[in-house]
């Protein structure tokens, strides 16, 4: 079942962007040159974006469904796992059902953009985008030229707002602990965004193990393989000080790897573990 709702939460993530792609394409909004095109121009761009949004909609009842007919009779509890608190959802009720599939497609959906954020930060200095950079500026709008560090942060007061929102309704289902005060909401909010950071530990490495695969490997020509090896080399760029390289040998990429799962992985998992010996615990009460 964990594996179906991670299926499900991909395919949801799918849609979203196809119907996004739909909405910024730019032939659906071709430039007219007399009133004729004019007329025919407007209608077929606006329904041809609501089928994938209408899939997606019936994808999140299709949850809700399988969570009540199936999750329930295998006792299959689902969870919102934010790293420093996870939620667990009643999978026989309705209303926790609809929840949970809607807030589990959210977290999915904000990682998502926190990581084409982070992409597009690291090659924000690129003079030349290519093809892949320019696909996910195109999807950030205004957004993309803002400084590097506003936009990391923006995911965060993103996730932390959402954390706040909808703290009412986890309050009426019995799904969280009510906060002390306002303070204490407001640090929940703050420690569940900074998960995003930690799940860069899936990201970075893999971008990073891929420029070494093709620093010796020859694929051809990909917009792809230019944008992986365009991106590691600018995630690189504070080790190349550091003499990594023997012969035709290139260890930047592994210290890079050992670099981001340090920070990201075993620290964290460090103090957690630490703090979980002590009977302490880093979410506010």
């Amino acid at each position: 079942m964990p594996l179906l709702d991670s299926i499900l939460n991909l395919a949801v993530l799918l849609l979203w962007l196809n119907w996004r792609s739909l909405r910024l394409e730019p032939l659906a909004n071709p430039i007219p040159t007399t009133l004729v095109g004019t007329l025919k121009s407007t209608s077929p761009g606006r329904f041809k974006s609501w089928p994938p949004l209408i899939s997606l909609l019936l994808l999140l009842l299709l949850r809700v469904v399988l969570c009540r007919e199936i999750g329930s009779p295998v006792d299959w509890t689902p969870k919102l796992d934010l790293v420093f608190v996870s939620l667990a959802f009643r999978s026989d009720t309705l209303h926790t059902a609809v929840l949970y599939s809607i807030l589990s497609s959210l977290r999915l959906v904000v990682v998502f953009y926190f990581w084409v954020l982070v992409l597009v930060a690291i090659n924000q200095r690129n003079t030349k985008p290519d093809a892949i950079e320019k696909l996910l500026r195109v999807h950030l709008g205004r957004v993309a030229h803002w400084p590097w560090w506003m936009l990391v942060l923006l995911p965060m007061a993103v996730a932390a707002g959402l954390w706040i929102l909808v703290q009412p309704l986890l309050l009426h289902y019995s799904l969280a602990l009510p906060a002390g005060s306002v303070a204490h909401l407001a640090a929940q909010g703050a420690v569940a965004s900074l998960g995003l950071f930690l799940s860069l530990k899936y990201l970075l490495p893999g971008l990073l193990l891929a420029h070494l695969a093709l620093s010796y490997v020859y694929l051809g020509t990909n917009p792809l393989w230019d944008f992986i090896s365009a991106t590691s080399g600018n995630l690189l760029k504070p080790l190349r000080r550091i003499p990594l390289r023997f012969g035709k040998v290139d260890l930047a990429p592994f210290a890079g790897v050992l670099t981001v799962m340090t920070l990201f992985h075993w620290i964290p998992n460090l103090v957690i573990g630490e703090l979980a010996r002590r009977n302490l615990t880093l979410w506010p009460h």
